[in-house]
């Protein structure tokens, strides 16, 4: 049975890869913390293939509840679980709040540890499962006037290998998706923007990132670079001393 449970689910690559997976014939459970909006975009979809929930993902025992319920109505199985929830703010570290940093560090990081918990008793009795986490370019170098937000990414990254090894024994592959900067409400409706995002422009979409999550989807990858602008960028990053790509983000960033 192909389902899927996806948070961040009401816009940018969490809708992009829902619409993908719905065409595809997946059975969906869809969250997000606007749950009306949520639902208004995905009016006319199958009722029988979709469910829509309200999910704060900072909230271990709502992560438990949401997923066993979506699990529940699916023969306690789950195939695929995307975390896509994430926020953004793009400003110099110390013109963001102490809160504000708390709140990317815990929905970015902590909201993917809740529902991979909430999840695993699923994953764990459905063959071929996996999980996908929304991961970043950022998480290549700290780059700046991203600072948190890169630390987030980090976290993801460093999360993604250790469950993909220490999950392997249950069956369950966990594995990321790498984008550099995305034209999502996320991006489009901060404040400020930062030289490195002058210089390298914003050349992806939703869709382009929807389409490397099928990828991972039909051929897991621990890590999986999305743009060659990036895939190029990655390999290199592989082999250069860091100090190298420290000297070329700071180019960047002037």
């Amino acid at each position: 049975m192909k389902t899927a449970f996806i948070t961040g689910a009401a816009s940018g690559i969490g809708l992009a890869t829902a619409k993908a997976l719905y065409a595809q014939g997946w059975q969906l459970g869809l969250a997000d913390i606007n749950e009306a909006g949520l639902r208004e975009l995905t009016l006319g979809w199958d009722e029988q293939r979709i469910h829509c929930y309200a999910l704060d993902v900072r909230d271990a025992e709502q992560c438990r509840q949401v997923i066993g319920c979506f699990a529940g109505d699916h023969e306690q199985q789950l195939r695929l679980l995307f975390n896509c929830a994430g926020i953004l703010q793009v400003d110099r570290f110390e013109n963001i709040s102490a809160e504000r940093h708390q709140q990317i560090i815990d929905i970015n990081v902590t909201g993917v540890m809740n529902c991979c918990l909430a999840a695993f008793p699923y994953l764990r009795h459905t063959s071929g499962s996996l999980v996908i986490n929304m991961s970043s370019a950022s998480a290549t170098y700290g780059i700046p006037m991203f600072a948190s937000y890169s630390a987030s990414k980090f976290a993801v990254s460093g999360l993604t290998e250790a469950l993909d090894l220490e999950w392997e024994e249950y069956g369950i592959r966990v594995v990321d998706v790498m984008p550099p900067f995305v034209s999502s409400p996320m991006l489009n409706a901060q404040e400020r923007s930062a030289p490195v995002i002058d210089k390298l422009g914003v050349n992806l979409y939703p869709e382009d990132v929807a389409d490397v999550v099928l990828q991972q989807i039909e051929k897991p990858r621990t890590h999986r670079a999305v743009s060659l602008q990036f895939k190029l960028g990655w390999a290199l990053s592989q082999i250069l001393p860091r100090a190298v790509l420290g000297k070329v983000l700071r180019l960047l960033s002037r």
